[in-house]
């Protein structure tokens, strides 16, 4: 593969024919002549302020541009600590190359009238608490949705069954613009699934959260940033997206944003829909049986969100604003889902289970936001206050017809039906204050934050019975469950000296929790869960700076993920009369700490290296069922501990002047341990790694063109599932016409089809050995314009208000 891309590259390249350019160097030094390393240096076209090139100062401060076209430009410097230097009236010659000697950064700012450039943002940016993956910038997101997204994000990994996990670690917490989902399981999957690329921005990771966040998520807090305009005046954009595999999707989205110096005001509406599919096949071997079981399902969606906000700008210092987000998804899906059920020791067919099933799922969702910000710019006060109200109800129903038939399918031996309806609602209720103030030459913070979340879930198991359904009450309940969370927090950082920085923090929180299982059949009435435990969630950095190139991050940290109500309920929720998925209302919370060092070199290239040690790790096991020997199910365990070392490299790399290569390589050592007693064990390790490469390539006729892929090793899902190596190579064009108001991109992801997961999973005695696939492979064309007065040029605003999107980020 390697040789066929490197050729494809040359092969690009060999068509671009270059005029004779120029050149223009420079060196830069601080306000005590001392040189300065490794500044961004940016030059652009005087006529329209186009980003031309982006260079980065050596370790004698010089920098370099090579093959520069002749014409007018301006220069502008930056580095942290430092004004920005500007460098105006740069007339470059043909077959020349400018000197401009040295430049002296100024020693304090000075307000300049900034012209608004666009520029292309780093795909991966790695900041001192998060590393940040600009979606908006890769073409090859065209025609996706948020699951897809993560598959490509560093660090993250993605399961066959969309569980998410970061450096090795699960128990990851979504976002989305700030605000917690309160969904989990197949909710969340579905959810994400009908999130379009489209409107997301760019997706924050989070790994290692200090007090001031929520201690929820053991391997942290995965915060998906949806798009908002900033511009002054009127603007907007439509995107329409069409893209087709083995069936056809598209969406259509909408933006628009006004803003003034009293109020900005911004909304965004989309629709969606189309078929997708997913298919599975498993072969069990339990006493003395082989279940050789195929899953094939295709699912219809229609998906319809809007999310529309206003921030009043009541002075310089106070901002108060609303926020509405809502949705609906409904979706068809239909599964062919069939078992040969054999003997093992000849091999020989008993029968054949055809269990083709059903299920309607609908979901509605909104939530509501009121802030008010207080920011005092000249004493560094500032105070931030939260109300949150999100309501979220999904309803689902799956008819399942279980047909046993002879072999050869011959003959139908027998049939049993059942309707199954799962119907949940869900209600949270959050308040959350931050307050934070200049103190003893650093920045301390205090906050508190009350989070009540109550889930009344409706479990219905019908049977048919001559031709009329009628209920099961010993299969069929009501479990209502309630937790609520009250916290708080102190957080303090400061410079010790030149090199030196600290962060500490402490998080305190009470965990209240009830839940009650009320079964239609009084005999099998169980205890409530009670959860009442008060935890303390410490948190500290270290930064030292050895020098300009060298940066070090030293992060420790305690969390907790809590079970939630999709897998406490012990519910049978059945795929066919032969598998099926239950909760555990045992479950016990998992505690996990973190240990992360991160070395920066040279602003750029980011490596870091990490430990964790989870107890009472809850994790997703296949198991025998206890009674009918043909049965398998899936349900959740707490593992004695789980042990995870792994390590993150990311480089961005600028190969030739036309061709940008950002590589991240990810790998983690898994090491799973429980005993159930009874021959149910757990002793798991495994060594995985992934490999995710984006080339850009800017081709002629103003063509972008992107080259992406991953390559994942083998590892570890859940408890005891160890896959097999998968692998995705992605192609991508982009087109920018009308004043680049209008955007063309074209791709087709998972070229080759291998991104598919096949691996085995051993526990009390049973053995599966599974494979699947879903709708990778796909072209898509996607299409924006955007419209609109706003202004191109605006003088950097002295009032120091700021929009909501600073509020979203944290407690």
């Amino acid at each position: 593969m390697l040789k066929f891309t490197t050729t494809l590259f040359f092969s690009f390249f060999s068509l671009c024919l270059f005029a004779q350019n120029a050149g223009l160097t420079g060196v830069l030094q601080d306000d005590k002549d001392a040189p300065v390393l490794f500044a961004n240096v940016a030059l652009y076209t005087t006529a329209d302020s186009t980003l031309t090139k982006v260079e980065v100062s050596d370790e004698t401060g010089k920098f370099t541009f090579r093959d520069i076209a002749p014409g007018s430009y301006f220069l502008s410097a930056t580095y942290v600590g430092l004004s920005d230097l500007k460098q105006e009236n740069i007339e470059l010659t043909a077959g020349k190359t400018l000197d401009l000697g040295t430049l002296t950064f100024p020693v304090a700012a000075v307000e300049l009238e900034a012209a608004t450039v666009t520029a292309d943002r780093v795909m991966v940016e790695v900041k001192a608490d998060r590393t940040v993956f600009n979606v908006d910038g890769t073409i090859n997101s065209t025609g996706s949705d948020a699951v897809e997204l993560l598959r490509k994000a560093p660090g993250v990994t993605v399961d066959n069954n969309e569980n998410i996990s970061v450096l090795g670690r699960s128990g990851v917490l979504v976002y989305v613009d700030g605000k917690r989902l309160p969904l989990s399981g197949d909710d969340l999957s579905a959810y994400m699934r009908n999130l379009p690329a489209e409107q997301i921005d760019k997706i924050d990771i989070i790994t290692n959260p200090g007090a001031k966040y929520e201690a929820e998520g053991n391997a942290g807090i995965i915060d998906i940033r949806l798009k908002k305009d900033k511009s002054l005046g009127a603007n907007g954009s439509v995107r329409g997206t069409f893209s087709h595999g083995r069936y056809a999707q598209g969406n259509l989205n909408f933006t628009g944003n006004y803003r003034n110096s009293k109020m900005n005001t911004f909304a965004t509406a989309g629709v969606g829909g189309g078929q997708r599919w997913n298919d599975m096949y498993f072969v069990g071997r339990q006493r003395g049986l082989i279940l050789d079981e195929s899953n094939r399902e295709v699912t219809d969606t229609e998906n319809y969100n809007f999310r529309l906000g206003t921030d009043f700008f009541l002075n310089k210092n106070n901002t108060v604003g609303f926020l509405i987000n809502g949705g609906v998804t409904d979706m068809t899906s239909n599964t062919f889902n069939e078992i040969d059920i054999r003997q093992m020791s000849t091999n020989q067919t008993d029968s054949i289970l055809v269990a083709d099933a059903m299920t309607l799922f609908d979901n509605d969702r909104i939530s509501y936001n009121l802030n008010y910000r207080y920011d005092d710019g000249k004493s560094d006060k500032s105070l931030n206050v939260d109300l949150d109200y999100g309501q979220f109800s999904n309803r689902n129903s799956r008819y399942i017809p279980n047909q046993y038939f002879s072999d050869g399918k011959t003959e139908l031996l027998s049939r049993v039906a059942n309707e199954i309806t799962t119907d949940s609602d869900i209600d949270i209720y959050t308040g959350a204050l931050d307050y934070e103030m200049n103190l003893w030459g650093g920045k301390a913070g205090i906050g508190t934050k009350y989070v009540r979340v109550a889930s009344d879930n409706t479990f219905i198991f019908e049977d048919e019975i001559n031709g009329q359904l009628v209920q099961n009450n010993q299969s069929s309940n009501v479990f209502n469950y309630d937790e609520a969370v009250y916290a708080a927090y102190i957080n303090y950082n400061r410079k010790l000296n030149d090199k030196f920085s600290l962060s500490a923090g402490l998080r305190t929180e009470v965990t209240d929790a009830l839940g009650v299982l009320e079964p239609f059949d009084e005999a099998l009435a169980e205890d409530p869960v009670e959860l009442n435990y008060t935890s303390l969630f410490p948190s500290a950095g270290l930064s030292w700076q050895a020098n300009p190139a060298n940066t070090f991050n030293l992060n420790i940290g305690r969390r907790i993920n809590r079970p939630d109500y999709n897998v406490l309920n012990p519910f049978n929720n059945r795929i066919s009369e032969l598998s099926y998925e239950k909760g555990n209302p045992r479950l016990n919370p998992e505690i996990v700490n973190n240990v992360e060092l991160g070395w920066t070199l040279k602003y750029m290239y980011n490596f870091k290296i990490a430990y964790s040690k989870t107890d009472d790790q809850i994790t997703r096991l296949i198991g025998p069922d206890p009674i009918d020997p043909r049965a398998g199910f899936i349900t959740w365990e707490n593992l004695a501990e789980q042990t995870v070392i792994s390590a993150n490299i990311s480089a961005p790399l600028q190969l030739a002047k036309k061709w940008s290569l950002y590589l991240n390589l990810n790998g983690s050592h898994i090491d799973n341990q429980a005993d159930y007693g009874d021959g149910g064990t757990v002793d798991v390790q495994a060594f995985s790694y992934n490999v995710y490469m984006q080339n850009t390539i800017d081709l002629p006729w103003k063509i972008k063109g992107e080259i992406s892929g991953y390559y994942a090793g083998p590892g570890v899902w859940g408890g005891v599932f160890e896959y097999d190596p998968s692998w995705s190579l992605n192609f991508g064009l982009q087109r920018k016409f009308l004043n680049d108001k209008m955007n063309v991109r074209l791709s087709v992801n998972d070229v080759f089809f291998e991104s598919g997961w096949e691996g085995v999973s051993e526990f009390n005695g049973l053995t599966t050995v599974g494979r699947g696939n879903w709708d990778s492979r796909r072209g898509a064309i996607s299409i924006s314009y955007d419209f609109g007065n706003a202004n191109v040029k605006s003088r950097k605003r002295k009032t120091g208000i700021e929009d909501a999107a600073k509020r979203a980020g944290g407690n």
